[in-house]
C-alpha cells in the first residue's frame, strides 16, 4: 500500500531529526532518551542505590539510559504489553499493568525493595482524531498515576508524559493532591510542533 504525503513527510523529518541520528551513533534505542537525559541533567531524578519501574518502555532507551546511572544492585524494571528486546541489567515483565497478575509479578522481582521512582513515557498510537488521541493518552497517564501511587515508597518520584489538552488541568491537579513538589518540563528533544510535556513530581504523600 502506497504511503500517504503527510506519513512519507513524517519519515523524512523523522530520518533528518538531529536526536534520531545522535540516538543511531550512540547506539541508544530511540530519539526519547535525550528528553530523560536533558530532565535528570536538570533535576537529578535518578541516583545510584535506587529502584526505578519504567512503564510503556519498549524499545527501551528509558531503561537503557537509566540503568548507566544505576548501580549494579540497583534494579531497574521495564514494563510493556509489546515486546523489547533484553537489556543487560533490565529485568522486563510483558503485560498490561492493570492486571494483578503483573503487579504481583513486580512486587517478586523487587523481593521486598523499596520502588523510588515510577517513569512513564507512554503515548497511544495516534489516529488523528485530536479529542480521541487527548482522551486515550489521559487514560494512560492516569493509569500511571495509579501505578505510580500503588507501589511507590513514600518520598518518591514520578515523571510522566502528558498531553496539554482537555483534562490536562484537572490531571496536573491529580498529580499535585499525591506529591509535595510539582512542576512540568518541556526537553529540548520533545518536537515543537507536540503539545506533549512532562510533568515531574517528588515527594510522594
Amino acid at each position: 500500500m502506497a504511503r500517504s504525503k503527510s506519513s512519507n513527510l513524517w519519515l523524512q523529518e523523522h530520518f533528518n531529526d538531529v536526536y534520531v541520528k545522535q540516538a543511531q551513533a550512540q547506539g541508544y534505542r530511540s530519539r526519547a532518551i535525550f528528553k530523560l537525559m536533558e530532565i535528570q541533567e536538570k533535576d537529578k531524578i535518578i541516583r545510584t542505590g535506587m529502584n526505578v519501574v519504567d512503564l510503556g518502555a519498549a524499545p527501551g532507551g528509558w531503561s537503557q539510559y537509566v540503568r548507566e546511572i544505576l548501580a549494579k544492585k540497583d534494579k531497574i524494571i521495564a514494563l510493556d504489553i509489546l515486546e523489547m528486546q533484553p537489556l543487560e541489567g533490565v529485568d522486563f515483565i510483558q503485560g498490561d499493568f492493570r492486571e494483578q497478575a503483573i503487579l504481583d509479578c513486580l512486587y517478586k522481582m523487587l523481593d521486598g525493595q523499596a520502588i523510588n521512582v515510577v517513569l512513564s513515557d507512554m503515548a497511544p498510537n495516534l489516529s488523528g482524531n485530536k479529542e480521541a488521541d487527548q482522551a486515550r493518552a489521559l487514560y494512560l497517564a492516569e493509569l500511571a498515576l495509579e501505578t505510580a501511587t500503588t507501589v511507590l515508597v513514600r518520598g518518591g518520584t514520578f515523571l510522566v508524559k502528558v498531553f496539554q489538552g482537555v483534562g490536562f488541568d484537572a490531571y496536573h491537579s491529580q498529580v499535585k493532591n499525591a506529591f509535595s513538589s510539582v512542576v512540568i518540563r518541556k526537553p529540548k528533544a520533545s518536537r515543537p510542533k507536540s503539545n506533549e510535556v512532562y510533568i515531574l513530581a517528588k515527594g510522594f504523600k
